[in-house]
């Protein structure tokens, strides 16, 4: 299971490599749950859809590409337990995205969570689809054209 923190990211992701895999993509920031949830606890959809992730999905891949608050978020689930297969840190911006990418990258080493991070201020949610998809062409042994259908 990939879950992403934008719409945008998950649109980009191969659904037939995922499919090969026996996986799934899913975003839930636009979950009327999720928005709720942001709103009673004062926080972000971000903030919340990645509380809903870790307490659903805990072994999931987690993709990164826009709120630095959903690192922060994974980052502290992770101290209290949370190990995801993989973390994709690669938001892009200007506020808190230098910072959050650095935190995060330090807890996944202190507690052995794999990451990929596009350390500074670039990346994207077409970056972290970018990264799955490179790592589900892989895993599907998708990386000759041919074999994605590509003539």
């Amino acid at each position: 299971v990939v879950i992403t923190d934008t719409n945008m990211a998950l649109a980009g992701i191969t659904k037939p490599g995922l499919a090969k895999l026996g996986g799934q993509a899913l975003c839930f920031m636009a979950d009327p749950a999720v928005a709720a949830a942001a709103k009673a606890a004062g926080s972000t959809r971000a903030v919340a859809a990645m509380h809903r992730a870790a307490r659903e999905y805990p072994g999931a891949v987690l993709a990164v590409g826009n709120a630095p608050t959903a690192l922060l978020t994974i980052a502290d689930e992770i101290e209290s337990g949370l190990r995801p297969a993989l973390v994709i840190a690669v938001p892009v911006g200007f506020v808190n995205v230098v910072e959050s990418k650095e935190r995060l990258f330090a807890v996944c080493t202190q507690y052995g969570v794999p990451a990929i991070a596009a350390m500074g201020r670039k990346g994207g949610s077409n970056v972290a689809a970018a990264i799955c998809n490179a790592l589900v062409y892989s895993a599907a042994e998708m990386l000759d054209p041919a074999a994605r259908g590509w003539q």
